[in-house]
């Protein structure tokens, strides 16, 4: 009995083992089970687009952010490349300034010598009014295709058009070649946005204000090409003969130095790097996902699809963007300003005491738009970008504004000044007026290129440059008119003519600085 009892515990004992055992597995399978679920339903680990940026092989923007990514310094030789092409581009319009008078005198579309800033006017305008309507499809053509083909097409337009501007027998073919000039010349835009993109974050400032340098040197260079070039076979009889080419075309050898620099910048640009994001190619490979292999295709099809509705969203809301609007508004008006300011100064300067000009020659013209040209290079250079750090943007647009105006009231009365104190005061005031006007002009480019994405800047810095070149259009055209009237009014009237025409011009000017204390709504611009 006590051995049956014994087996029977021992069966007893094993059946309990047995069941714990299979409940054990069960619970384990049940575990097993849950965590399978688990994995299942949690979603593969993707990197947030803040910690890690994708990188697409082949991509020459992400290329250019790696090379950004290692060197900290300032990429001096990008810069160099923008300057030399942002100074070609320029040139064209700043020659033009010292002989447009004498050209247009020489045409002989003028029937009294107070018609010639009528006509000059036109010249002038021509070049802005077809720029207005190429800017936003440059844009975006640089926003499609890149911005160095944009570049590239813009400096070979200044070697063709510009050179045979200089061989114009006719009133007509100076307009039509100005006009095709500025409808295929569509680098403003896209050279602003380069710059900002070319180099790290900190340098922005420095890069687009080299922009505005480039520009700088053009008042340099451009009115001293302009002027002592003009006319050689006068000026430099020794030299130039009246039967050679530039006897025949007066004022083609400007021109054609213009069109040699612009070739050596067309050079320059095959080491431009390109800055724009190309990753519209769907057999471009990601390098990050086979590095990582975490990021789910499906995934990543729907976050780019994503990504390209909100690009198209945002690119079409870019007129809703008051920040990026109040900034190119403000860059309209003072272009307008600064470029009727241009045309009325040349022609202001080089037409006779009678009235009330100051007689200049064309060699006295550049003189004066050298040395400014070198201030305002300088200024940009050496002391706007430390001006950048400690000043707001809206408070140097808001001061340079108050200054430029009462620069300009005292103008007309240079005109009692002779000799050398004509001459030093002129070119104290055309140097701080010129120097401001570069300030504003800076200040309302880094406004535009912070107020929106780099996808957008290539369409937002068109559609600056549309407006701001139908306000340049509408300058020389109005001031060219205005020019005219006044000197046929300069007696009579409550004012002088010359006063009513500068009085009119820093009408502009108060316009702008009104505007720069508006805020358009939830626009907070520093």
């Amino acid at each position: 009995m006590a051995a049956r009892e014994v087996e029977e515990e021992v069966k007893h004992d094993g059946r309990a083992e047995s069941a714990e055992t299979l409940s054990s597995l069960e619970r384990t399978q049940n575990v097993n089970v849950m965590m399978a679920e688990t994995i299942v339903e949690t979603p593969p680990l993707i990197v947030p687009a803040r910690a890690v940026k994708l990188r697409k092989e082949g991509c020459p923007g992400c290329r250019l952010d790696e090379i950004n990514e290692t060197r900290t310094g300032i990429p001096y030789l990008n810069f160099f490349y923008i300057w030399v092409v942002g100074l070609c581009s320029t040139l064209p319009i700043q020659s033009l300034f010292p002989y447009l008078y004498f050209m247009i005198r020489d045409l002989k579309v003028a029937k009294q010598e107070q018609d010639i800033g009528f006509y000059a006017g036109f010249v002038g305008a021509t070049y802005f009014l077809a720029r207005t309507f190429s800017s936003v499809p440059w844009g975006m053509f640089a926003d499609k295709y890149g911005r160095k083909p944009c570049i590239v097409i813009s400096i070979l337009s200044v070697i063709i058009f510009n050179t045979l501007f200089g061989l114009s027998t006719t009133y007509w073919m100076a307009i039509v070649t100005r006009g095709l000039l500025g409808l295929l010349c569509g680098i403003l835009g896209p050279i602003k946005a380069y710059a900002s993109e070319v180099c790290r974050k900190e340098h922005q400032a420095l890069g687009i204000s080299l922009v505005t340098s480039s520009r700088a040197m053009a008042f340099v260079i451009g009115p001293a090409i302009g002027g002592f070039l003009s006319q050689p076979a006068k000026k430099y009889p020794n030299i130039f003969t009246e039967e050679s080419i530039f006897g025949k075309f007066p004022y083609f050898l400007p021109c054609f130095a213009i069109s040699v620099l612009a070739a050596v910048a067309c050079v320059a640009c095959i080491w431009l790097p390109e800055t724009l994001h190309m990753h519209h190619d769907d057999n471009v490979q990601d390098t990050n996902e086979m590095e990582t292999q975490v990021v789910d295709s499906s995934i990543e099809d729907r976050k780019a699809k994503e990504h390209g509705s909100r690009r198209v969203v945002s690119t079409k809301g870019l007129l809703k963007n008051s920040h990026l609007m109040l900034a190119i508004t403000l860059y309209s008006v003072f272009s307008l300003y600064d470029t009727a300011y241009h045309e009325i100064f040349s022609l202001w300067a080089v037409s006779s005491r009678k009235y009330r000009g100051l007689s200049f020659t064309s060699q006295d013209v550049g003189i004066v738009l050298v040395i400014s040209g070198l201030g305002i290079f300088v200024n940009q250079v050496v002391f706007y970008p430390l001006l950048a750090k400690y000043v707001r943007l809206m408070k140097q647009i808001q001061f340079a504004a108050v200054v430029s105006i009462f620069l300009l009231a005292a103008y007309p009365y240079m005109a009692n000044l002779y000799g050398m104190d004509l001459k030093i005061v002129i070119n104290i005031a055309s140097l701080l007026k010129n120097i401001f006007a570069a300030t504003i002009t800076t200040a309302c480019n880094i406004l535009q290129n912070t107020a929106v994405t780099q996808e957008q800047r290539g369409v937002a810095n068109g559609i600056s440059v549309t407006l701001m070149s139908l306000f340049k259009a509408v300058g020389p055209a109005v001031a060219g008119i205005l020019f005219s009237w006044a000197q046929k009014n300069v007696t009579g009237l409550f004012l002088p003519g010359d006063q009513i025409l500068f009085l009119l011009l820093n009408v502009v000017s108060v316009i702008g600085l009104l505007l720069s204390f508006m805020r358009f709504s939830g626009c907070r611009v520093k």
